[in-house]
């Protein structure tokens, strides 16, 4: 596909709301060209609705189809699935085999791509007395996406964050126009983080503390809780206690789950007071999609987690009697069949209870986990946790994370690659009958190749798996 021409009708999806099919011979999204002839936007409405573009928020689902959280039972099943997801679940080495346009990078980059329109194109407005907040809350959320946008691809696409070698890592291509002029090298992992947070920054000063009826549109208590998961996942954990204690304060509302259905299909509404800010798994893969009609169940390890009177099993999956199988319901997104990968004040929670351990405190930190889980268990049935040491209020709190964030986003893939780096050594199987595949601790496989149509010609550098 020209992505050139893709752009150019996307932007014309979003100003004038038609729909251009158009193909070529381009494969690579960082060598668009976007042309002279695009509608160029020129009011602050027009900036809004490239913002409000559908998949502005759509993250990858390659962390989601290569973790554990999913058993494919037979391999026939296997074999019936996507080329991707295949090899995904087997992680292989050459997990594309040459594909091209794979929609798990490219749909970051078209943010990017967006954010990078707003905040170019918004220089040349004016920004005045009366428009000052309508000017701020627009350039905010552009500065968001890029930010969550980055991550995203930082955290698929390049090594998980150490300190020790940051700087001579690799990180991803950092585009900070809409001029696809410009070469897009990879740059090192430290100056790709140092971007995303400032990238924050700018948000957290610009985006109101409002959470609206809109959850696709950033606020800043979602700005402060990327900014801790991003810290968590590099191992910052004082920064991510700081990012999650500013957005609690300004807003820290749970569910009690003892108001919600547990036999819905739908237990959600996507405007839910634990969500943030909504975003979703942008490739409709069918291993991840909800009630898939393949083969495929949630891992027996994970559901044996749960305890009697956790009310999570009952609202999160679903078992079939018929097959034997037990499924994801939809999530926080509501009824999108795609898989939740937004923000939310129970990953929040989670955050600054074990960034409160990792300081021994294990008073604050049992405090803001036993918080969380009253409301998760049937009345009557939790029983506050005190911890007695820091190694049983980490364990206990990873767990929390399993049980609690699960089919989001990857983010239990994340958390097996900064666990590994504390010598956790979780390894990971999968198995067909005799044939046995393991991902072992410290494996490069933890970080997805680049697609090969984004080496042709470019000065990109691919990831060796």
């Amino acid at each position: 596909m020209n992505v050139k021409l893709y752009i150019k009708g996307m932007l014309y999806t979003v100003l004038l709301f038609t729909l251009s099919s158009l193909t070529s011979c381009r494969d690579s999204f960082l060598e668009v060209k976007p042309s002279t002839d695009i509608v160029s936007p020129k009011t602050l409405d027009d900036y809004q609705q490239m913002l409000d573009f559908f998949r502005i928020n759509y993250s990858s689902a390659l962390p989601l189809l290569a973790s554990d959280e999913y058993v494919i039972a037979n391999e026939n099943d296997w074999l019936s699935l996507s080329l991707i997801e295949r090899n995904s679940y087997i992680w292989a080495s050459d997990l594309f085999e040459g594909q091209n346009n794979v929609e798990d990078w490219n749909y970051s980059y078209e943010s990017v791509f967006y954010a990078n329109s707003v905040i170019t194109g918004m220089k040349n407005l004016k920004r005045t007395e009366g428009n000052k907040n309508k000017y701020d809350y627009i350039l905010g959320q552009a500065y968001f996406i890029r930010a969550f946008a980055f991550f995203d691809l930082a955290k698929n696409f390049a090594a998980p964050y150490d300190v020790e070698n940051a700087s001579t890592t690799l990180g991803i291509p950092l585009r900070l126009s809409p001029n696809v002029d410009e070469i897009a090298e990879r740059a090192n992992l430290e100056d790709t983080y140092l971007q995303i947070f400032a990238d924050l920054q700018m948000a957290t000063n610009l985006l109101s503390s409002e959470i609206t009826a809109n959850r696709n549109r950033a606020n800043r208590p979602a700005a402060y809780a990327l900014g801790a998961r991003i810290s968590l996942s590099m191992r910052q954990y004082p920064l991510a206690e700081k990012y999650a204690d500013s957005c609690l304060h300004m807003y820290d509302k749970l569910i009690d789950y003892n108001t919600i259905n547990v036999t819905a299909t739908t237990p959600f509404l996507r405007d839910n007071v634990e969500n943030l800010i909504n975003a979703n798994i942008g490739k409709n893969y069918q291993s991840i999609l909800y009630n898939s009609p393949k083969n495929i169940t949630v891992s027996s390890l994970l559901l044996g987690l749960y305890a009697s009177g956790d009310l999570r099993k009952e609202i999160y999956f679903t078992y079939s009697p018929v097959n034997g199988l037990t499924k994801m319901k939809r999530g926080y997104s509501g009824a999108t069949l795609l898989p939740y990968s937004g923000l939310s004040t129970d990953e929040v929670y989670l955050i600054k209870s074990e960034c409160a351990a990792r300081r021994n405190d294990l008073v604050v930190a049992s405090q803001y986990l036993n918080r969380l889980l009253v409301n998760r268990f049937r009345t009557g049935n939790y029983v506050n946790r005190v911890f007695f040491s820091y190694e049983e209020a980490i364990d206990v709190i990873i767990n929390e994370r399993r049980k609690e964030l699960v089919w989001r986003s990857g983010l239990r893939w994340d958390d097996i690659r900064r666990l590994n780096l504390e010598g956790k050594e979780i390894q990971l199987e999968r198995s067909f009958g005799d044939k046995k595949y393991t991902l072992f601790p410290g494996s490069k496989k933890f970080v997805f190749p680049i697609p090969s149509n984004e080496l042709n010609n470019s000065k990109i550098t691919q990831n060796i798996r």
